[in-house]
């Protein structure tokens, strides 16, 4: 690093809280600091142009989990565990809607569905076996039933007649968002600097040594909101999860409005405006996808507009217009990590695939620790 001595002076001396990772977490958790220390020198690195991860490259989901979702997260998690997880996802929602406006994020309330393939008559018995059970223990949260049965009104194709129904779903405009949290960020005198990798960090007496390359400074606190990059911080605690994403061209005519899941999640696909959003498939190759490194795959692709073509759309001339991938960060537990990591070190990551509904909570329980 070639920095001048303006630069080290007003960017990178007498810092109070270096975050590392400028997305939805990383920012939340700036603002939070902010507003506990209105005097503090606040300075975040982000190793993209952009925020790198999921935070710009997700599909804009206000979701907190579909019904076969929380239902396969009941067998690995305690009923407890799962409520609370929910509960955190919709105040992470909110808080978000508080911060940003809805006119801002472009929230659309048009509910969500899953849709189930005609074939797996299992999968949709035991959803709707359990979905009395479901709506029973997050009535609490929500106040009345969160999922009912509903008449596929889409004309999906080679897909039970039936759809289950969530009127708690939105979407959201992904750009928006981020844009609207950077100008932010930016007009409480939260510093930003992209192209900046932490290459190490080292634990001080008053404070902490943060590397970038060959260059040193020395934060009093270091937060880590690197979501899908963190398992080395947190021996292995946290995997990378690539998901692939497509987009159309403006399909005339396009009668679809709402949030749309299938096969537990791992698929998912919405409107934008007269286009679909189509994500996916990573449990076709869960090995391949346990990567940090941003990319397409044939295999995965082919597959996207296979179900574009035969189950969203059957019939219809669709073409692609953009695709593209981002890294979540998973695990074996669906619980976020906000954790202490040393005397003067903390991470707030492992969102789950659930960045948009949980990262603004997590930014200010990270921010919290401090």
């Amino acid at each position: 690093m070639d920095f001048s001595y303006w630069e080290i002076k007003n960017w990178f001396t007498d810092v109070d809280y270096t975050i590392v990772g400028s997305g939805i977490v990383g920012l939340h958790a700036a603002l939070s600091l902010r507003e506990r220390f209105p005097q503090s020198k606040i300075l975040v690195l982000e190793k993209g142009v952009l925020p790198q991860g999921a935070s710009t490259k997700n599909a804009g989901f206000a979701c907190f989990g579909s019904l076969s979702e929380i239902i396969e997260d009941l067998k690995s998690h305690s009923e407890q565990e799962v409520i609370e997880l929910i509960r955190r996802r919709w105040e992470g929602l909110q808080r978000l809607r508080k911060t940003l406006g809805d006119s801002i994020l472009d929230f659309r309330p048009y509910g969500g569905y899953e849709l189930f393939p005609e074939d797996d008559e299992s999968g949709f018995s035991e959803a709707q076996a359990r979905m009395p059970f479901i709506n029973e223990i997050l009535s609490p949260i929500f106040k009345t039933e969160v999922f009912s049965r509903v008449v596929d009104r889409f004309g999906f194709g080679k897909t039970n007649e039936y759809l289950f129904f969530n009127p708690f779903e939105a979407q959201i405009d992904t750009g928006n968002m981020m844009q609207a949290l950077l100008k932010l960020a930016v007009s409480a005198d939260i510093q930003i600097l992209n192209r900046q990798t932490v290459t190490a960090y080292h634990e001080k007496t008053n404070g902490v040594e943060v590397a970038l390359g060959d260059f040193s400074f020395f934060p009093k606190k270091l937060l880590f909101a690197t979501n899908g990059f963190a398992s080395a911080l947190t021996d292995g605690a946290v995997k990378p999860a690539r998901a692939q994403v497509l987009i159309t061209k403006p399909i005339p005519d396009l009668d679809l409005r709402g949030t749309f899941h299938f096969d537990k999640g791992y698929y998912y696909f919405r409107n934008f405006g007269d286009r679909i959003l189509f994500g996916g498939g990573r449990n076709l190759d869960f090995e391949g996808e346990c990567t940090t490194g941003f990319g397409l795959t044939e295999k995965i692709q082919d597959r996207l507009e296979q179900l574009l073509k035969e189950v969203i759309l059957p019939g219809r001339d669709v073409q692609i217009e953009h695709r593209w991938s981002g890294i979540m960060g998973m695990g074996a537990s669906k619980n976020p990590i906000v954790s202490q990591l040393t005397d003067h070190v903390y991470c707030g990551v492992r969102l789950g695939g659930m960045g948009v509904a949980i990262g603004s909570l997590v930014g200010k329980e990270l921010a919290d620790l401090v």
